[in-house]
């Protein structure tokens, strides 16, 4: 199963050093998430990480960062909505409804199928399923290696989603809330999570 970091919405001193120290811990998948920010400053996070880890990466806005970093590819935040006109590399997407979900699935190189469980970064991101809902959905084969589990996600019930068949899970405020952006420069329990997140879904 994989593992793919989302980062927090909001920008913040340290973190080029958490991601760069992420990817040399073996970061595979790091989706830059952003919502409203100006593309000068997603540009400048991408500047100050090496080139290495680019094609690592994938952004949810601003999708001309694709090519001019070359990066992973991009991410279309909801089922319906078309690729950039001539867009031709990998993209993913999200989707919150399982009627919606085998369409979704066509073509995006996976998706990320929410909210699994209340958000542990944002008070309002709900639950959209029940036990019984994700069951009957990996029962179909709706859910298998194309769709990554997206929120509340955590060390804690990160093996259930294999047991249902996802093919990874999407890790965002467990792994930030570790963190005190305001106060912290120390950041060793953010890289010594991140670990058991590795370990508890390989």
């Amino acid at each position: 199963m994989k593992l793919a970091i989302m980062t927090k919405p909001t920008f913040f001193v340290e973190e080029n050093k958490i991601l760069e120290a992420l990817f040399e811990e073996g970061l595979d998948d790091l989706h830059i998430y952003k919502p409203n920010s100006s593309p000068v400053y997603i540009e400048r996070l991408l500047s100050l990480l090496p080139e290495s880890t680019h094609r690592r990466i994938t952004v949810h806005a601003h999708y001309y960062l694709k090519e001019e970093f070359g990066l992973a590819g991009i991410h279309l935040d909801d089922p319906t909505t078309e690729r950039p006109s001539g867009y031709r590399g990998n993209f993913s997407r999200s989707c919150s409804d399982l009627s919606l979900l085998k369409e979704a699935k066509k073509k995006a190189r996976y998706v990320f199928l929410r909210n699994i469980f209340d958000s542990l970064s944002e008070k309002d991101e709900k639950s959209s399923f029940t036990t019984a809902d994700l069951e009957m959905a990996s029962r179909q084969g709706l859910i298998d290696k194309h769709v990554y589990a997206l929120g509340g996600l955590s060390l804690d019930n990160a093996r259930q989603m294999k047991d249902l068949g996802f093919g990874g899970v999407v890790i965002c405020g467990d792994l930030w809330n570790r963190f005190d952006i305001h106060n912290e420069t120390d950041f060793k329990s953010i890289i010594n999570h991140f670990e058991k997140l590795k370990t508890a879904i390989g």
